[in-house]
């Protein structure tokens, strides 16, 4: 069974970042329940009926899967044919331009979205069916592992379901990165590595969309809230404060990150604090 969703209209925004906050620093945290959070700061009209009823369409998914597949193999042609066939989740090009392809609750309604968030999508439905599931964190392009790692069935949600051999993940792999593929890279990805992927796809994405500064500043936000955050987080967020005109406190933090990083390098330091006096600056 999922878990329940509060009421999230007691105190907006504030109430979701503390129940995300709450979820990742849980001993096990729920994948979906992140994702389905990360959804709702993007659109604060979602409230937890929105979120159970995503909940309840990933339940009523697991559902249709036949019973008991044996094997790795098996499981995968089994969803492969319930999600990338009969329910055509899979997705496009295009998929990559739109933020809503970073939302579960959007994929789960438009069954199209970046290859992380579907195979978020096939983890959930085939984690309620028993299956032996996890996400295989590959450079550039998220797949789904059944199976022992050392003997794993790979799929490609994105291609909707198609199953990968050693030379088409090598491929994949040099693709993205000009190197050849490393077994550590076929690893099961746990959910708090599988959310930051997320958001800093979202980041990513609004980067290179100046008007879209907010959703670059909720994506980090959240991002600091995961447990064993990198401290460059708190850089990026006084510098995007900055960009947006936010000159005092984007100066504050700025001083703060240079406190912090005074400890290990006293010129990176100075040269923080010169860029928080030059913020000062613009509110003359």
């Amino acid at each position: 069974m999922h878990g329940e969703f509060p009421d999230l209209s007691a105190d907006g925004p504030a109430d979701r970042r503390r129940l995300f906050a709450e979820e990742a620093r849980s001993g096990r945290p729920d994948l979906a329940m992140l994702c389905l959070l990360v959804g709702a700061e993007a659109d604060p009209a979602v409230d937890e009926a929105a979120l159970d009823a995503a909940q309840i369409e990933l339940d009523r998914l697991a559902g249709l899967l036949p019973f008991g597949p044996t094997g790795p193999h098996a499981w995968a042609c089994a969803l492969a044919d319930l999600l990338g066939g009969r329910c055509d989740f899979r997705g496009t090009p295009g998929d990559y331009q739109r933020l809503e392809s970073s939302l579960l609750h959007k994929v789960l309604r438009r069954r199209r979205g970046l290859p992380i968030l579907l195979s978020v999508v096939w983890i959930e439905v085939a984690r309620r069916a028993g299956a032996p599931v996890y996400g295989v964190a590959l450079p550039g392009h998220f797949v789904v592992g059944f199976g022992d790692p050392h003997e794993q069935v790979l799929v490609d949600p994105f291609a909707g379901g198609r199953l990968l051999t050693g030379p088409d993940a090598e491929l994949m792999v040099a693709g993205a990165t000009g190197a050849p593929l490393d077994p550590s890279m076929l690893a099961p990805a746990d959910p708090l590595e599988v959310v930051v992927r997320i958001l800093n796809n979202i980041r990513a994405w609004a980067s290179t969309r100046p008007e879209q500064s907010d959703v670059a500043l909720w994506a980090l936000d959240l991002s600091l809230l995961v447990p064993s955050h990198p401290a460059r987080l708190r850089y990026e967020r006084a510098q995007l404060l900055v960009q947006r005109g936010e000159f005092a406190t984007g100066a504050a933090e700025l001083d703060a990150y240079a406190d912090v990083v005074a400890a290990v390098d006293q010129g990176a330091a100075e040269a923080i604090k010169g860029k928080a006096r030059a913020a000062r600056a613009m509110l003359n």
